[in-house]
C-alpha cells in the first residue's frame, strides 16, 4: 500500500496537475497559432509571394530539390507563438506589478554614526 499511496501523494501535486493542464492548453493553443498562419497569415500576406515563385502553397516552395516551404511555416508558426506569449505574459507581469504596489515604510531614524560612537567611547574611557 505504500507504493500506491506515494504515487496518489505524486500524481495529484500541485505541480503536476498545473503541468498537465498547461500541456493540453498548449496542444490546443498551437491547433490554433497553426490555423492563424495557415488560414490567414499565408492566404492575406504570403499569397502575392507565393504566387510569384509558382507555388500553390507554403509547403510547396522548393528550391534546388530542397523543400524549404514546411520549415518556412515552422519559422512563421514559432514567431507567431512567440509573439503571443510575450504579449501575454507581459500582460500578466503588468497586471501583477498594479496588484503588488504598497506604498513604501517610512525610513528608520538614523542612528549615531560610528565615529559618534567612537568619541562617545573614548570619552566615556577618559573619565
Amino acid at each position: 500500500m505504500g507504493f500506491l499511496k506515494e504515487f496518489k501523494e505524486f500524481a495529484v501535486k500541485g505541480n503536476v496537475v498545473d503541468l498537465a493542464i498547461g500541456v493540453i492548453i498548449g496542444g490546443a493553443f498551437g491547433a490554433i497559432v497553426t490555423s492563424l498562419v495557415s488560414d490567414v497569415i499565408t492566404p492575406l500576406l504570403l499569397t502575392p509571394a507565393l504566387e510569384a515563385t509558382g507555388a500553390k502553397n507554403l509547403e510547396g516552395l522548393v528550391w534546388n530539390g530542397v523543400a524549404y516551404g514546411k520549415f518556412l511555416a515552422a519559422v512563421i508558426n514559432f514567431l507567431c507563438i512567440a509573439f503571443v506569449l510575450f504579449m501575454l505574459i507581459k500582460g500578466i507581469n503588468k497586471m501583477k506589478k498594479e496588484k503588488t504596489v504598497e506604498p513604501e515604510a517610512p525610513a528608520a531614524p538614523a542612528g549615531p554614526t560610528q565615529e559618534e560612537l567612537l568619541a562617545e567611547i573614548r570619552d566615556l574611557l577618559k573619565k
